[in-house]
């Protein structure tokens, strides 16, 4: 038996790559390979690189898992990932210390779900000084965990919003096409862009599992607006129902698009509660990131988010009064 042919490195010398530092991804080239522990390939590459733009004190020894291929969809990444970091300093450098009187006003009732929707990016962009990469990493020690959200999918999480707190109307359940179908898709997409190493692709693969999981825990606990809860309650009887067409299916098979955009929405603020290392939280927001991007484009946006709010009748408003 011939043995078996020892691992190549996924970049080469002199390729153009992007390279992330913190949160960002910058443009890079590959100025030397080598292996992680002596002549051993199998011990995996590091790269050492040189940010475009930058002086040569910032050339670095990286780790294979930090670069990612000089691609449309990656310059888009880096792009997204830009300004929403330029708007994230923005809006702390203009924010006033709340009062006191208006942090107790903004404390709401505990069973309404709340969603955060920032300002829209800017739509340009100065280069960063050298030490602006310093100035990243203190800010992003000062603030949680960002993940990129376009215009597009903020303005479907306010129509959302208003459809059932001010029109009292409900998501058509199950959904066409349920979250876990959605979360497949993007990992199909990802595995055939073409643009992701074996190691990136398992990546995905667990990424997506694991929002499927995620989506099943918190939906009752965090992704329900009130007037929801008793089509919750009604799912949940559905499927514990040996008869019903919605037996042993989980939520992820159920709910849609507009359930998983709250998902996302929240996804900063579980990450933070999480023990997750640095590393590990930079390659979850870029995932998330990166399937934000790709959701909020043609033919997502129209596939995934044309579900059919309708109102439920008179008695499921007057049970739900009742039961508050």
């Amino acid at each position: 038996m011939a043995p078996a042919a020892a691992p190549e490195p996924s970049y080469r010398k002199d390729e153009k790559v992007y390279c992330f530092h913190h949160e960002l991804l910058y443009e890079a080239k590959v100025l030397e390979v080598k292996a992680v522990d002596g002549d051993d390939k199998k011990s995996g590459f590091q790269y050492r690189v040189h940010y475009k733009g930058w002086k040569n004190t910032w050339d670095d020894w990286v780790p294979e898992d930090r670069l990612r291929k000089l691609s449309p969809e990656n310059r888009e990444l880096a792009n997204n990932l830009r300004h929403e970091m330029l708007a994230q300093q923005r809006a702390a450098r203009a924010q006033p210390p709340p009062s006191k009187k208006k942090a107790q006003g903004s404390a709401r009732g505990s069973e309404e779900r709340q969603t955060s929707v920032s300002a829209a990016a800017p739509r340009g962009q100065k280069r960063m000084r050298d030490n602006d990469l310093e100035k990243e990493e203190v800010f992003q020690n000062k603030l949680a965990v960002r993940i990129y959200m376009p215009d597009r999918l903020k303005s479907l999480l306010v129509d959302d919003w208003e459809n059932i707190t001010k029109n009292l109307q409900l998501v058509q359940l199950p959904s066409s096409k349920p979250a876990g179908v959605i979360l497949d898709e993007y990992s199909d997409h990802v595995s055939a862009s073409g643009n992701r190493n074996s190691t990136e692709k398992d990546i995905t693969e667990e990424v997506v599992a694991g929002l499927k999981e995620y989506f099943n825990k918190a939906l009752g606990r965090l992704l329900l607006y009130r007037f929801e809860r008793e089509q919750f309650y009604d799912i949940n009887t559905r499927i514990d129902h040996p008869t019903d067409e919605l037996a042993g299916k989980t939520l992820a098979d159920i709910y849609g698009g507009e359930h998983l955009l709250r998902l996302l929405v929240s996804m900063p603020e579980l990450i933070a509660q999480t023990n997750m290392d640095h590393q590990a939280i930079n390659r979850l927001r870029e995932e998330l990131s990166g399937m934000t991007t790709w959701l909020s484009k043609e033919p997502q946006v129209n596939t995934y988010f044309a579900s059919v709010y309708e109102s439920p009748g008179q008695a499921y408003i007057d049970k739900v009064k009742s039961s508050t």
